[in-house]
This record gives structure tokens, sequence and C-alpha cells, in this order.
């Protein structure tokens, strides 16, 4: 079994898209695949569950059919940082107790599994902790999409820096159309980070296969 964490350089980076993808890549080639958010802020009432849109799509693009409390266990309703939105609703949101909430989708059996951060790499999820401590407790090797724009270079080495996790890959999403030297950060990217670019996505475009595993 194949599975990832899968961070970004900011919020609203391409992480659901990205995921997206790679479940219908590896489906089509026959793979049982799954796509996991463990803790979604900025959920609504859907059929009377409350339910993230970025987790609904993940479910819908599994091969793998499990209930949503399953791919999403921590579901927060304003559309801010989860320790924020969990302050909101005075919950007390734990990293351990989250990937205790994730051990079903992870014990599914699929052959790809990819677990969704939210935000960014250092996101809080309390006052003490952050999504690194999530992913550093599930000890999965991280996939990180970097979104190509002015000051990537120093998100995506800090993200990784400090992780004590393999980094598996990356995948360059080019979210500015206005940013001229999005090539040489590629570049730059390809020689700095210690693992494979695995896609790219122009802007408005689609992906472009460079060193999928």
């Amino acid at each position: 079994m194949n599975s990832y964490f899968v961070t970004g350089t900011d919020t609203g980076i391409g992480k659901t898209t990205v995921v997206q993808f790679l479940l219908r890549y590896y489906g089509v080639a026959g793979y049982a695949t799954l796509g996991l958010k463990p803790v979604a802020a900025g959920c609504d009432k859907v059929n009377g569950e409350l339910c993230n849109s970025d987790a609904l799509l993940l479910q819908q693009g599994s091969r793998v059919k499990l209930p949503y409390a399953a791919i999403n266990p921590i579901t927060l309703h304003a559309a801010c940082s989860p320790h924020i939105a969990a302050a909101l609703e005075h919950k007390n949101l734990q990293a351990r107790k989250i990937v205790a909430a994730c051990q079903t989708g992870l014990s599914a059996g699929a052959d790809y599994t990819f677990v969704e951060g939210a935000g960014g790499w250092y996101t809080p999820i309390n006052n003490q902790e952050t999504l690194a401590d999530i992913a550093q407790q599930l000890q999965l090797p991280v996939l990180l999409v970097v979104g190509i724009r002015l000051g990537c270079l120093n998100h995506a080495l800090l993200a990784i820096s400090k992780s004590g996790l393999p980094l598996a890959g990356w995948v360059a999403n080019c979210v500015d159309n206005t940013h001229a030297y999005a090539s040489d950060d590629i570049a730059t990217l390809l020689d700095k980070l210690p693992a494979p670019l695995w896609l790219t996505l122009k802007y408005g475009g689609d992906f472009t296969f460079m060193h999928l595993p």
C-alpha cells in the first residue's frame, strides 16, 4: 500500500485539485484509491450532515467507498484556521485524537491513500500543535504542493526543513499567471528539494506528468 500526507505551501494552493487528479489517475489504472481529509474548516449542512466541499470531492473520487465521517472525521463550521474554528465551537483538537480518527480510512485496504491536510504545513490546530504534528504522528511520506508565485522558494524550503519525514515528491502549481519567473522558480526547486517533481499544473491548464511513482 502507498500512503501519503499531502500538504501545501499555503491555503488555497491546489491540494484538493492534486489529490482529485491522483485518485483519478491511479483509479483508471485499476488501483483501489482513497482520499482522506482528517480536519476540515468551512463546513455546511448537506442532507443534515456537516460536510466540507473538498472532502466531498475526495469521497466522490475515491474507488474505496467509505462513509463521510471516515473521510472527514473532524468537521468545523467556520472557514478559518482550524484552531480558531474549533475554539468557536468549544472543541479541543488534539493531534493524537485526529490521528486515531484516521485509522478507519488508513486500514481500509486502498492501494493508494492520500491524506490531505488543512491549509499549509504549520497551520495550527491548537495553541501548541499544528498540521505538521498530525503528519509526524501518522508517519507518512509527504507530497508537497507548491504554489509557484513570488515567495514560493522560501515557503517550499521552510515547509520541509524540519519535518523529519521523507519528502516523497512535490507538485508545481502555477497559480499566478503574472509571475514572469515561474520556470526559474521550478528549476531552483528541482535543484533544492530532495525529491522528484511529480506533476506540474499550468495556470488554467492541465497537468504535465514528470515523475509519478
